[in-house]
């Protein structure tokens, strides 16, 4: 009987740290914070646009974040929505090489995320 319990409370055990670590991973895809400095580095941003791509960045990081949430289509939707509306904010900002430069890194970042 002992054994038994042992079994159980031990397989219990596993299975919850399983669990864990695997919702721990699927959380990990959607975190998108950055080194902006490094960013600004890549695109040659000025002050004034590190600034403003900060703020957007800030905003697309939480949006993701939310999208972690939820399952399936719902999911997908709010990743298409925020991607849409980082790209929009980012474009107003950047000028046409930055902004062509800026969405070739967030679609690699994205591909290798498999989202």
């Amino acid at each position: 009987m002992k054994k038994i319990i042992l079994t159980v409370v031990a397989t219990m055990a596993l299975t919850t740290s399983f669990a864990e670590t695997q919702s721990k991973n699927s959380d990990k895809r959607f975190d998108m914070n950055c080194d902006i400095y490094r960013l600004s580095e890549v695109l040659g941003l000025n002050d004034e646009q590190m600034d403003k791509v900060e703020a957007i960045h800030e905003t697309f990081t939480d949006d993701m974040q939310t999208a972690s949430e939820v399952q399936g289509m719902r999911q997908r939707h709010m990743i298409h929505q925020a991607v849409r509306k980082d790209a929009r904010e980012m474009h107003r900002i950047l000028t046409e090489e930055q902004f062509r430069d800026y969405m070739r890194i967030l679609g690699v970042t994205l591909r290798n995320r498999h989202l």
